[in-house]
Formats: structure tokens, sequence, C-alpha cells
């Protein structure tokens, strides 16, 4: 008897210890399925990530604005430069004697017009001389008149002669024609001022047209020499160089790029069914393939693309064919960083980032609802030149109007 129960007890053990074994799976089945419930209650609907994200930056191609060989490259690639740093130097002798030119035609143009004004006054007093030789050529007709009147009675009572009656007839003619031509000198005076003030009129040296121009040639060359020398308009590091010391180089040729590493972004190129939900100002983790997951990075949304990655394409896609297959497009969004974490750990450009956007915040725009206020990059400006030419302008000025044309002003 007992050694048929003994078989059915031992029969027994292997399905208890299968059903425990089951209920152990069960049991951490469904707690890693309320873990994960768990998470994406509280987490994973909230939060989208992607891998196909890099680094962006600005290039800032240095290009020169004249023709002209270089004579020196002072930077290499990889070098930190500072903003307004000499990059590259032209052969300025060219610009030196077209400036020298400027100069020489500006000093001309200043003596011109400062003759001009002084033929002005000259004019002026030959007005007043053409007036009295005129007012005395009246004035001795009107005698000769009165002279002839006086005669002419005395004539009839056999005092005076013919002969001097004709006489005086004669004075009368040349008084006539004396007047006559006084007028016309005093008319041609007049032509001759009026041309004189139609070249120079009261207008101060500075502001005649021929010295303007002058004035603007010699800010021209002044701004050509200037062009010589290539400086850096943002501080960072050099990239793509290939000029060469003797190249001759045109405008517009590419010389070398300066990035700005401090101002650089991630561009994460999300799927189209991943942006439901994003939104401009929602914060961002991010970490880079080149430190790992030791260092993470704060980021924010800043701005969605208009378009996908694939309408911007070189060769964008045709879709109406009769082959077509739905493709999910991605839309690149761009993400700042934290400039103090950038410092820290720099980046570079083209480098892979991880992205992963929190989702919680839905209040900000799904684009951006106002342009931009101050400018996106900036650099100085050519008119910074300005102020060397305009002094070097004033003397020139001063050195060739002379004193008295200063007077009459």
């Amino acid at each position: 008897m007992s050694d048929q129960v003994a078989p059915a007890a031992g029969a027994r053990r292997p399905g208890r210890r299968r059903r425990i074994g089951l209920a152990m799976v069960s049991l951490a089945t469904l707690l890693v399925a309320a873990g994960y419930a768990a998470w994406w209650t509280l987490y994973g609907q909230y939060r989208v990530d992607t891998d196909n994200a890099y680094v962006q930056g600005h290039l800032v191609q240095i290009t020169p604005q004249i023709a002209g060989t270089v004579v020196a490259v002072d930077v290499e690639d990889t070098d930190r430069v500072e903003a307004g740093q000499v990059l590259v130097r032209l052969d300025p002798a060219d610009a030196r004697l077209a400036l020298a030119q400027a100069q020489a035609q500006l000093a001309r143009a200043v003596r011109g017009v400062a003759s001009l004004r002084a033929e002005g006054a000259t004019l002026r007093a030959g007005i007043e001389q053409r007036n009295a030789d005129a007012a005395r050529a009246r004035i001795e007709l009107e005698q000769g008149h009165a002279d002839l009147v006086r005669r002419q009675h005395l004539g009839a009572s056999g005092a005076v002669s013919g002969e001097e009656l004709a006489h005086v007839r004669g004075g009368i003619d040349k008084a006539k024609a004396a007047a006559a031509a006084a007028s016309a000198a005093v008319a041609v005076a007049h032509g001759q001022y009026a041309a004189n003030q139609a070249l120079v009129g009261s207008t101060p040296v500075e502001q005649h047209p021929d010295v303007l121009g002058a004035e603007a040639a010699v800010r021209e060359a002044r701004l050509a020499l200037g062009r010589t020398t290539l400086t850096a308009p943002v501080a960072g590091y050099v990239a793509r160089r290939s000029v060469q010391t003797g190249q001759r180089v045109q405008a517009g040729t590419p010389l070398l790029t300066v990035i700005a590493l401090d101002d650089v972004w991630v561009e994460a190129n999300f799927k189209e069914v991943q942006l439901r939900d994003v939104r401009i100002g929602q914060p961002a983790k991010l970490t880079a393939d080149l430190y790992g997951s030791k260092v993470e990075f704060d980021g924010r949304v800043v701005g969605l693309a208009a378009g996908t990655g694939a309408a911007f394409a070189l060769l964008p896609p045709q879709n109406a064919t009769g082959n077509w297959i739905k493709v999910v497009q991605r839309v690149p969004v761009r993400i700042a960083l934290d400039a103090r974490q950038l410092r820290e750990h720099p980046l570079r450009i083209g480098l892979s980032m991880q992205v992963g956007i929190d989702l919680h915040d839905q209040s900000g725009p799904l684009l951006a609802q106002a342009p931009r206020t101050p400018a996106a990059a900036s650099t100085a400006s050519s008119d910074e030149a300005a102020d060397p030419a305009d002094a070097m302008i004033r003397r020139i000025v001063e050195a060739n109007r002379g004193r008295a044309p200063a007077r009459g002003r």
C-alpha cells in the first residue's frame, strides 16, 4: 500500500513547481507592465526623443571686397581669433596711390572753388567800375546836348558859326556811342558775375558739388585702402583656410571661415508624428556622442522649421508618380543650448547628439509669433573708417581754401 502512495506524491511536486514558476513569471510580467504603464503615464507620454540631431553653428566666410595680391596670412586652421583681429593682408600699394590721387583732386577742387569765389569779388568790383563809366558817359552826353542847345540860340543871331555847331553835334554822337558802349559793358559785367554766381553763389566751399564729389572720391579711396586688411568679424576658430601668400584674389573669393563655437545650437530632426505636442519654449535634455551620457546639456526649443528636410533638399522628391511609397518625413527643430555648459564642454559643428524634449508645458506657440527685434548676427561696419577720412578731408579743405574766401563766407 505504501509503495502505491509514494509515486503519486512525487508526481504532484513537479506540477506544483510549474505552477509556482508560472505565477512568478506572471507576477513579473504584471510588475513590468505596471511599471511601464506608470512610466508612460507619468513620463513617457510627455517626452519625445531622437538621435537624428546634429550641432549647427554660424560659418562666417571671410571674403575680400576688393581684388588684390595676398601679402600676409596671419592665422592657421584651428587658431582662436578675436573680433577685429587681422586675418589676411592684401598689397596696399595700389590703394595708397589711388588715395593720394583722390587727395590731390580734392585739393584742386577746393582751390578751384576758392578761385571762383575770388573771381566773383573781382567781377563785382568790375560791375561797379562799369556803372561809374556809364554814369560819366551819360553826363557827358547830357552836357553835349546842353551845349548844342546854347549854340543853336547863339547861331540864330550869328554869334556862332555853322562849323562850331557841326563840331558840337559830332561830339554828341561820340558821347552817344560812348554811353552805349558803357551800357553794353555793364550788361557784360552783370552776365559774367551771374555766370560766376551760378557756379559758386553763396554755397560754402565744403558744400560745393565739385568739392563734394572730390570728398566722395577720397572716402572711397580711403575705404579701399582699409579693405586691404581683412579682420575677423566675430570671435571664433579658423577653419577651411584656402588662401596662400602671393595668391591673386578677386572680390568675393572665399579665403577662410571663422566658426563661433560659443554660439552653436542643435538641429534635431523629429518625425512628423512626434511633433503634435512640441511647442516653442519647452525644455530639452541633450547628450553628445563626444562626451557620452555622463555629460548632459540643458536646452530649450526656440523654433520649428517651416518645412521638412526633404522639401528643402537640393532635389526635392516628386511624389506624383505611380510607384509612390509613403515615407515618414522629418522636421528640423532648433534647440538652443546653455552658454555656461558650452563653455565647460565645447561642441563642434556636425557632432551627433541625442535629444529628448519634455512636453509637459503646452503653453508655447507652434511657430514664432513676432519678428526678431535684435539682429541675429552682426559685425563691425566699414563706416568705422569714416572718422579718419573726415579728418583727412577737413585738413585738405582748410589747407587749400585760402583766407579771402573764408572771410567772404
